[in-house]
């Protein structure tokens, strides 16, 4: 465990380090640590999809022209710009679905809900509870999204679809109750 919590550390200083040798601040360092998990979740496994699907030859790949955010009016303030937009894209389901399972098993491993006997004993470790908190404070905007309305949350069919896959996610690990 030492180890692992060591190659964080440093690499998180180090690239912490990074930003402020180009003058950035911690606040960007931040926002470009969380924008790159967002996206490498998000985009990732659609990549890792469509390239099997072209591969077994079920899929040509198809470039599709999505809809952009923008201001309606030019004169229009919005007082917190760098908020999230959702839609019901698939886009947004992966990420969900890690603030839904993430979120369930930080509440599950604090309520002391998890089954008796099913990991043999030992219930979830210290490092377990840092992981998830890590996911979800990086995922950030994912969890605001669940509190916030219109534009700015996350739609039912995103969070039906996202749970129906943190589900499956669950009973393919073998947790079932």
């Amino acid at each position: 465990m030492i180890i692992l919590v060591t190659l964080f550390a440093i690499y998180n200083i180090y690239t912490l380090a990074e930003y402020f040798a180009c003058g950035l601040s911690a606040r960007a360092w931040w926002n470009n640590m969380r924008m790159q998990r967002i996206t490498s979740a998000n985009a990732w496994l659609f990549g890792l999809l469509s390239v099997v699907l072209k591969l077994m030859g079920l899929s040509e790949t198809v470039f599709e022209i999505t809809r952009k955010d923008q201001s309606s009016s030019e004169d229009e303030t919005d007082e917190d710009p760098g908020r999230f937009t959702f839609d019901d894209s698939s886009m947004f389901v992966p990420g969900t679905t890690l603030v839904i399972v993430h979120g369930m098993g930080l509440l599950v491993g604090l309520l002391g809900l998890q089954r008796p006997g099913g990991d043999g004993g030992n219930g979830p470790g210290l490092g377990e509870f840092v992981c998830s908190f890590w996911v979800l404070l990086s995922f950030l905007p994912f969890v605001k999204g669940f509190f916030r309305k219109g534009n700015y949350g996350i739609p039912w069919p995103t969070i039906g679809k996202a749970a129906a896959l943190g589900s499956l996610f669950l009973i393919l690990c073998g947790w079932r109750t």
